[in-house]
């Protein structure tokens, strides 16, 4: 790591059950979530990342509307996606609508771009599913021109071209911070040093450590390109509570179903008890316990990594939001100052 390690949270709005173990409306989950980002900004937590969909499970398919709200209630806490599908979406709204949080925030905006893991906004939006790469590609390259914010000039087959288009509205630094999503494709991560963009690894299984090669192609291929070093951030999902028990108790029985749910749909097998286990473990992508224990183990991956972000998804599936308020709480209190603990100890 090369700058001051940022600690981040990520969340898809979730639909939550209440204490008496009732689905949340949307509604009510969407007024939570500006109350989490508030907790985030009070706790001194760097960014909360919110990400979209459009399918019952989550209550979020607007992102930046929520985001707009959280920088309303906040002071310092960055605000961006987790991600935006850039593949069904329109690049230069995109532009727009982050460029305005960008302002209405004070500078604090932030956009993760991604292909997406759920394809439900292809049809939503009429798109096919056959231009999966092609949209995402082509896009990209747009977006890339839109953030220089000057006129723009490009030409593609998923939109029309633009011709010396000047974009609006600019933000008052110059450019927008972009990063890309990526789930472990070695397409996927040379793409992104092509276009000398930050990378966000996606690593929700499995042990971080295997994402070495990919943080090495990406420094390689960044070098190839001529273009300058860029940081590099993990996304992994996880759970804080007073002691390793308690977290994995309260984790367990809302994060099985959720993996069952979407497993479902993607012909995978239940999650056993076992492998939850495993993952939850020191090599695992599950980042649940008490502070020290995630703490140790967000230590280990950043350096590993030598990533210069990490965020935590600490929404999993149902969880009730007094639970998600108080692990947003004991990581920014007690996680991480302890990892930058962890981290100046290496160093020394």
């Amino acid at each position: 790591m090369t700058r001051a390690l940022e600690l981040g949270i990520d969340t898809f709005g979730d639909v939550t059950f209440d204490a008496d173990g009732h689905p949340l409306s949307h509604g009510e989950v969407l007024r939570n979530l500006v109350e989490q980002g508030a907790r985030a900004d009070l706790m001194g937590l760097d960014f909360i990342g919110i990400g979209e969909h459009h399918r019952a499970d989550f209550a979020v398919s607007a992102p930046e509307v929520v985001l707009a709200a959280i920088a309303a209630k906040t002071e310092r806490i960055h605000l961006g996606s987790a991600v935006t599908v850039l593949s069904s979406d329109d690049p230069v709204r995109v532009y727009q609508r982050f460029a305005t949080l960008d302002g209405i925030s004070g500078g604090r905006a932030e956009v993760i771009l991604g292909r997406g893991s759920f394809t439900e906004s292809f049809p939503l939006f009429g798109l096919s599913l056959d231009r999966y790469e092609e949209l995402f590609e082509e896009k990209l390259e747009l977006f890339v021109e839109l953030i220089k914010q000057g006129p723009v000039s490009w030409q593609g087959t998923v939109r029309s071209g633009l011709s010396e288009q000047n974009v609006y509205p600019h933000t008052e630094s110059g450019t927008l911070r972009t990063w890309v999503g990526v789930g472990g494709s070695p397409e996927s991560v040379v793409r992104t040093a092509r276009h000398g963009l930050p990378l966000m690894l996606a690593i929700i299984g499995g042990s971080p450590v295997r994402f070495a090669p990919y943080v090495d192609l990406y420094h390689r291929a960044l070098a190839q390109y001529g273009q300058p070093a860029q940081p590099v951030g993990i996304h992994s999902p996880g759970h804080v509570a007073e002691t390793d028990a308690i977290a994995r108790e309260q984790l367990w029985p809302h994060y099985s179903v959720m993996q069952e749910r979407i497993g479902r749909e993607r012909g995978w097998p239940p999650m056993t008890r076992e492998q939850f286990e495993d993952s939850a473990g020191p090599d695992g992508a599950l980042y649940v316990g008490s502070p020290e224990t995630v703490a140790q183990k967000i230590a280990a991956a950043v350096t590993a990594l030598s990533a210069e972000r990490f965020d935590l998804k600490y929404s999993n599936g149902t969880m009730p939001h007094a639970q998600l308020m108080q692990s947003i709480e004991l990581y920014g209190s007690a996680v991480a100052p302890r990892v930058r603990e962890l981290l100046a100890e290496s160093v020394d």
